[in-house]
């Protein structure tokens, strides 16, 4: 496992990391979650990726109990939480000063910490103006509840707006992003965020490295496994996803490029991820150890993605416009 930095910031992450989105209270509780990050931490992995809307804040729980249980250093692993949505009150969404404080507070009570590591504005929010997000997450920084803030899914415009409001009030600007990236979905990633990678030195923690499990090669068949994620009752969008046909044609020609190299199409497609230099980690999902263990040899196999590789898959994912 390799350590990157967070773009600029001084803190370093592990090239891969695990994400409690979908598992997390929806498909586990507190003993599997304890094995699966144990795997992934004794296989190198220190960031660990949650959100107060993952599975209406059990995902939090979960992990919070299973870090309690499991005893780790607090200065050997990062966490994250992302706020926007939080409950079914007014208040309880968005990026108002009341609610980011709040929900900062309310996660670290689930997660039983006096502090995360990364806190995220989940989506922007274009009831709020961007000035009073900001003064909240350097509030929260400044009460030590977190060290970093970031945004998620942002426009490249408006995480600008908000670093230049920082910076002409002596604030802390947000230094990372957390986007979707992936062969189907890039064009934001490689395109529109490209100033904020040379030009501000953002990091970035990746989402979703494997569509929704369709760059695994599991639907190629046209079949859903029974314990797949996209037979979950509130995932009927991702059921719909991963029976595209385009894209099914597409994985069917990236599943002979993976057999060509000798590795699984799940570790090529996160292999493929991690060989972009402006990629800080990539936050993989596991139902299961073996998934963890199969996934982590991603890190062993990336140089296996030559330029000629890399040309192959262009040629072949090119097709998909997102």
């Amino acid at each position: 496992m390799e350590y990157r930095h967070l773009g600029k910031a001084g803190v370093k992450v592990s090239e891969l990391s695990l994400g409690a989105w979908v598992t997390y209270g929806n498909q586990f509780g507190v003993e599997e979650a304890k094995e699966i990050m144990t795997s992934a931490y004794d296989a190198g992995v220190n960031f660990f990726d949650n959100a107060e809307a993952y599975a209406n804040g059990q995902a939090e729980l979960i992990m919070g109990k299973a870090l309690k249980e499991l005893g780790w250093a607090r200065k050997d692993y990062l966490i994250s939480t992302k706020v926007f949505w939080g409950g079914k009150g007014p208040n309880d969404r968005g990026l108002s000063y009341k609610h980011i404080v709040e929900g900062v507070n309310n996660a670290l009570k689930r997660l039983q910490l006096d502090y995360v590591d990364f806190v995220y504005a989940h989506r922007p929010d274009p009831e709020t103006p961007i000035e009073e997000t900001v003064f909240a997450f350097n509030h929260v920084i400044q009460q030590g509840k977190a060290f970093y803030w970031g945004t998620s899914e942002w426009s490249a415009a408006e995480i600008m707006r908000a670093e230049d409001f920082a910076r002409r009030n002596n604030l802390r600007p947000p230094s990372m992003e957390q986007p979707q990236y992936n062969m189907f979905h890039r064009r934001r990633f490689e395109e529109e965020y490209a100033p904020l990678y040379k030009e501000l030195g953002y990091g970035t923690t990746t989402w979703s490295p494997l569509y929704g499990g369709m760059l695994t090669g599991k639907y190629n068949e046209g079949q859903i496994p029974e314990d797949s994620r996209a037979n979950l009752s509130d995932f009927e969008w991702m059921k719909k996803r991963v029976q595209d046909q385009e894209k099914l044609a597409v994985t069917h020609e990236l599943a002979k490029v993976a057999e060509d190299l000798g590795v699984s199409m799940a570790q090529m497609s996160l292999a493929w991820v991690l060989k972009n230099p402006n990629v800080s980690t990539v936050i993989t999902g596991a139902s299961k150890v073996s998934q963890v263990e199969e996934n982590m040899k991603a890190v062993e196999i990336k140089e296996k993605l030559t330029d000629d590789v890399m040309d192959r898959i262009e040629n072949i994912i090119h097709v998909i416009e997102d």
